[in-house]
């Protein structure tokens, strides 16, 4: 054989060789990848974030609206941000400065409270500026004694009320905000007493949120006897429900966030709202009554623009 055609065998022999070496490497390859694509996905679960919420300090019927919104809004964003559970409180600190310190020394992570709250003025907080309730909370109805119905009948302006006492528990928001408008407050005890020193004459009238004012006088203020909800008139001013969030958790807070505008977008917030208080506010006739206005000079900056949502 001569040295030309021994060559031409052998190239032709080595890129035979080398054909096949790439056949097999193909269908390697091709069996890697159809044994991955079969292989299921893991089904391993992400660990629940655990969440402790504060919710404290306030009425039964908010006490279970904070948390359905709370537990509709992280449930808004588990498909992004994971499971959750959450870890709740209801102890009442009637003490501002132990309200004050749910963050920092409580560890909680999270609670709903009136935007610009004063007792957390000097602490470390995350504002979410994003009203949980509508408004209601500043539609305020006032509950008097049943032998003053006709003087308060009669009262058509701020001036009118104005000559009226304002009874409210110790540390309660709304008491600085009634003084700087120029009401005359009385702000002393707790909520547990303050029904027996309204008959007790050491004030003229209380007052709570469209939202609240039915239970909490059902409840606790009608078993005398003497005391009823007033009928004809109404004060009003900016009063947002908020969430605050502990200043270590930026990430709780972004997702509350995201979560609080999903559910205002699709509407769920609005069925929650409705489903407890859309019945109130026709048997109270807010808007048939005298309405007195009021400046809330706590509104923190992020809202100033609130309006309610009614």
């Amino acid at each position: 054989m001569s040295s030309t055609v021994f060559f031409h065998s052998c190239r032709k022999v080595i890129q035979q060789a080398l054909f096949l070496a790439s056949c097999c490497a193909a269908s390697i390859t091709f069996t890697a990848m159809s044994f991955a694509a079969d292989k299921p996905a893991s089904t391993e679960l992400k660990p629940a974030t655990t969440i402790k919420f504060w919710n404290g300090n306030k009425t039964a019927s908010r006490q279970q609206y904070e948390r359905e919104i709370l537990d509709a809004t992280l449930g808004a964003t588990e498909a992004t941000k994971g499971p959750y559970t959450i870890v709740e409180s209801r102890e009442d600190y009637p003490l501002a400065e132990d309200e004050a310190s749910v963050f920092r020394s409580k560890g909680f992570d999270i609670f709903g409270t009136v935007a610009g709250n004063q007792k957390l003025a000097r602490e470390q907080k995350i504002l979410i500026p994003l009203p949980l309730m509508k408004g209601i909370l500043g539609y305020r109805i006032l509950i008097i004694r049943n032998a003053d119905a006709a003087k308060f009948a009669a009262i058509k302006s701020a001036a009118d009320l104005k000559k009226l006492r304002m009874g409210i528990p110790d540390t309660w928001a709304d008491a600085g905000l009634f003084r700087h408008n120029g009401y005359p407050v009385v702000e002393k005890g707790s909520f547990d007493d303050l029904f027996q020193r309204l008959e007790a004459n050491e004030f003229d009238y209380v007052t709570f949120g469209a939202n609240e004012v039915t239970s909490v006088f059902t409840g606790r203020a009608a078993k005398s006897g003497k005391l009823i909800i007033e009928p004809s008139l109404l004060v009003y001013y900016p009063f947002p429900l908020v969430f605050y969030v502990n200043p270590q958790q930026p990430a709780l807070a972004d997702r509350i966030t995201h979560g609080l505008q999903t559910i205002g977008a699709n509407g769920e917030l609005d069925k929650i709202f409705n489903r407890f208080y859309g019945d109130l506010l026709g048997q109270l006739h807010l808007a048939e009554r005298t309405r007195i206005t009021l400046e809330n000079p706590i509104l923190p900056k992020e809202m100033a623009g609130f309006k309610p949502a009614i």
